[in-house]
C-alpha cells in the first residue's frame, strides 16, 4: 500500500520530479541527492520516492534498499575524500519525509550529541549553502565513483 502523501512535502515534490535537486542516484523507490546545506564536502540524503512521516512507518524491504545504497556512497565517499568513517542516520526532525544522512566524517564531531558535551552553553552556526557550482562538482565526483563500485 502506498502512503497518503501530504499536499506541502519538499521531498514528495524532489521524489516527483517537480524539484530537481542534485540527484547523484535515482530509482524507481530511492532518491539520493546532495544536502545544500552540507556538514562536509560529499553530505548525501536519501529519501524514499514515498512519503512515510516516521522511520518506524518504513517497511523493512525499503529501509534495507536505503542502508544498501547508503553503503555504497560511502564507500565512494572514503575513496574520493580519504576519510575513515562515514556517518549514516535516518532523520525526520527538519522536514517530516524519512531520509537518512551519509556523511564523510573529517572530525569525530560532525556528528554529535548533546548529551556527552561537557560545556553547558554552545553556540551552533549554520552551515553555508552549497552554491550550485560546487554541488554539480560534487554530485559528479560521486556519480562517478558510484559508477566504479
Amino acid at each position: 500500500m502506498t502512503p497518503q502523501r501530504p499536499s506541502q512535502c519538499l521531498f514528495c515534490e524532489m521524489a516527483q520530479g517537480r524539484i530537481r535537486p542534485s540527484t547523484i542516484f535515482e530509482s524507481d523507490r530511492l532518491l539520493a541527492f546532495l544536502d545544500i546545506y552540507p556538514i562536509r564536502r560529499g553530505h548525501v540524503q536519501i529519501i524514499p520516492r514515498d512519503h512515510f512521516t516516521h522511520f518506524d512507518d518504513l517497511p523493512g524491504d525499503l529501509a534495507g534498499e536505503i542502508t544498501t545504497l547508503g553503503q555504497k556512497i560511502a564507500r565512494a565517499q572514503k575513496r574520493i575524500y580519504r576519510v575513515e568513517r562515514v556517518a549514516f542516520l535516518f532523520t525526520g526532525g527538519d522536514i517530516p519525509h524519512v531520509h537518512a544522512h551519509v556523511v564523510p566524517m573529517v572530525e569525530k564531531t560532525d556528528i554529535t550529541s548533546r548529551r556527552y558535551i561537557k560545556e553547558e552553553t554552545l553556540t551552533f552556526a549554520a552551515t553555508p549553502r552549497a552554491t550550485m557550482d560546487e554541488l554539480n562538482v560534487v554530485a559528479n565526483e560521486l556519480t562517478s565513483a558510484l559508477d566504479t563500485a
